[in-house]
């Protein structure tokens, strides 16, 4: 009887490159507070947020990932024909079929690689983020790149006092390649779909084709997901690290979701992080830009010189569904 003939594994997975793609406009609390019942103070107390980026009409989701993903390959030497998967995640893409991530590719010139969308809102990113290392650790790929692209402000209700202030734009992106020293820890992922309402669309695309009415928009009930993410960020992160092997004082950077700098910071010291490790605070002019925020924040520490290439960081995805991830990994 025949056997089946397995491809080689490498023992590991490693973040090979970084890309950001941020659109042009920034637009400031003053201008947010034009239409909500709200201050650049309050918003600044509440979030952190004291501006964030809002794609024009031409800048799309699709077309800010290939960005990212093209600054993140230049970085790490990656050809198009080597890419052989590109995962995309994403919860503001507009068009159910076809998906972004083959179109993605196809700007990449990488037109024999898979695309796959990974719907898992702020979790996204991690969640992608773990199937390449699956990917590539298995031998089932050798290249793949990992996008996190979002147009949030397609889908908040720029009259709500609730979001309105949070979401961003923006795309972040890394090439993951196979390692023979283990650069992604394992993935510590779960979600609480008992409690999806806390963040959720306020009515169905279904609704809004079968009877007149807004178009639907995402809501939050902010003090319960503040209580929930205080809660479960330290949780994982603490499975994460052990997974990985190691501690909280090995960190070289803190890279959580950047939701709200009041979690951040509730986070950052439920852990004990030590005084050497860099905390990513892209939230202040990025906003919440759900699954793009992990590797915009990536990039902009790593920019700005205060995490180093080779470092460890601790990555925490958490938002929608409720679902969660977190893993470890060795900076580029």
């Amino acid at each position: 009887m025949a056997r089946l003939r397995l491809p080689g594994r490498p023992a590991g997975s490693r973040i090979l490159g970084v890309g950001a793609y941020r659109p042009a406009r920034v637009v400031g609390n003053d201008e947010i507070c034009r239409r909500i019942d709200s201050s650049d103070e309050w918003i600044r107390r509440r979030s952190g947020i004291a501006s964030r980026r809002f794609a024009g009409p031409d800048e799309t989701v699709i077309g800010m990932a290939a960005e990212a993903a093209r600054k993140a390959m230049a970085q790490s030497g990656t050809q198009p024909d080597e890419v052989d998967m590109v995962l995309l995640a994403t919860m503001s893409f507009l068009e159910q079929a076809p998906t972004a991530a083959p179109r993605v590719a196809h700007l990449l010139g990488a037109r024999s690689a898979g695309g796959l969308d990974i719907s898992a809102a702020c979790s996204g990113f991690c969640y992608c983020l773990g199937l390449a290392d699956s990917l590539v650790s298995s031998g089932h790929a050798r290249t793949v790149v990992v996008v996190g692209s979002e147009k949030m402000s397609d889908i908040v209700d720029p009259t709500d006092r609730g979001t309105a202030f949070l979401f961003g734009d923006g795309a972040g992106a890394v090439v993951v390649g196979p390692s023979d020293t283990p650069g992604i820890g394992p993935v510590v992922w779960g979600s609480d779909g008992e409690n999806h309402h806390m963040i959720a669309h306020d009515r169905t695309w279904l609704d809004a084709r079968n009877s007149p009415g807004p178009w639907p928009t995402l809501r939050m009930t902010g003090p319960e997901v503040f209580r929930w993410a205080t809660r479960v960020v330290p949780e994982i992160s603490r499975q994460a690290l052990r997974k990985a092997g190691v501690e909280a004082a090995d960190l070289d950077a803190f890279v959580p979701h950047q939701a709200n700098a009041r979690i951040i910071d509730t986070a950052a010291t439920s852990l004990g992080l030590a005084p050497h490790t860099a905390v990513a605070r892209d939230i202040v002019t990025s906003g919440n830009t759900s699954a793009a925020s992990i590797p915009l924040a990536m990039d902009q520490l790593l920019s700005q010189g205060a995490a180093s290439s080779g470092g460890l960081a601790l990555l925490v995805g958490f938002g929608a569904g409720l679902a969660h991830a977190a893993q470890v990994v060795a900076l580029p």
